[in-house]
């Protein structure tokens, strides 16, 4: 008799930014697919997702993948349910209303390593500032230059090994900050996967002693940049229209709800929408070609390809959650009627 190491991974009720938790159960004899996933529950009053008397909440499994570096193990993705079954306030990916794969996302996720003890990204030196501006960093080579290479090739592989369509890495501006692309036909997928990726992160992190910060804007008011989750994104019609029109008529209407994006595109990011380091100011809103200063930029490739393809949302930050941000983009996009 095989037994299986199947590793049950949730969001929390953290607020304003909700985290990761995760328990392992052993199933026999697994087949190794996702309707072989039991229903399971855990204490929502230590999740802060219920009170103490009455905590049980439910673990629907809706994604599967091979848990990589362990033996016979699969990470199992979950939405959290009320005891009767229906989603708790948690569970933003229930949210989503577009359950095919017409809606493609890629999301560029970016973030940095901290290193435990100093509380400061890596490359940082006690109680200072590395003695070079951001710059050299981005896309760099060498030991002045690139820190936590090691941690995050290793994540690039885990990803890789358990079937996640991730599509590249590299370093970003700032020391000790990287990034790296996911692509997923569908908003929910995508965000399992992203999800997924996210946790996996964090644990290798914990055997080398660092941390991943996913704050927008962790240096605060200096003249460093913060991290984003830009949201690239495409429908059929986008992909195949060959019209402007089309593309002006989504980001048109994203116009009209800019509050409603904001208010899921990640805490603290007022502290990284600034106008300044590629973004566009918080209190604007604006599209234009091949332009990172923009609220929404439509890449010069859409252009080139007679108007098909995708657009790419600025806005996101670091921390937002993959399933609120796909929401509100199939949201907004099926609201101008390009569909």
């Amino acid at each position: 008799m095989s037994k299986t190491k199947l590793e049950y991974i949730w969001l929390d009720g953290s607020q304003p930014t909700q985290g990761l938790r995760s328990k392992t159960r052993i199933k026999e004899n697994f087949s190794g697919k996702l309707a072989d996933c039991p229903m399971w529950s855990f204490d929502g009053s230590s999740t802060m997702q219920a009170e103490g008397g009455s905590s049980d909440l439910l673990l629907k499994p809706v994604f599967l993948c091979k848990d990589p570096g362990r033996k016979d193990a699969y990470i199992v993705m979950t939405e959290v349910l009320n005891p009767d079954g229906t989603p708790h306030p948690s569970n933003h990916r229930a949210t989503i209303l577009s359950e095919d794969d017409d809606f493609w996302f890629g999301y560029e996720q970016e973030y940095f390593l901290y290193d435990l003890e100093t509380r400061l990204p890596l490359g940082f030196p006690k109680g200072g500032f590395p003695d070079r501006p951001q710059g050299p960093y981005y896309c760099s080579v060498g030991a002045r230059n690139a820190y936590g290479r090691q941690i995050v090739e290793e994540h690039f592989d885990a990803c890789l090994e358990a079937g996640l369509n991730v599509e590249g890495i590299n370093g970003e501006v700032a020391t000790g900050q990287w990034e790296y692309q996911i692509f997923s036909k569908g908003a929910k997928l995508a965000g399992d996967e992203i999800w997924v990726s996210r946790y996996l992160l964090e644990r290798i992190g914990e055997a080398y002693g660092v941390y991943v910060e996913w704050h927008p804007k962790p240096l605060g008011d200096t003249d460093w940049n913060g991290s984003g989750m830009h949201a690239n994104f495409s429908n059929g019609l986008m992909r195949k229209c060959g019209d402007k029109k089309v593309f002006d008529a989504i980001c048109a209407e994203f116009g009209k709800h800019v509050p409603e994006h904001m208010a899921v595109y990640g805490a603290y990011n007022d502290q990284r929408l600034t106008g300044k380091h590629e973004t566009a100011s918080i209190h604007d809103f604006s599209w234009g070609v091949s332009d990172r200063g923009a609220s929404i930029r439509i890449p010069v490739g859409t252009v080139e390809d007679g108007w098909k393809g995708r657009l790419e949302d600025r806005r996101p930050a670091s921390n937002a959650c993959p399933y609120q941000v796909g929401s509100v983009i199939v949201k907004s996009t099926i609201a101008s009627g390009q569909i």
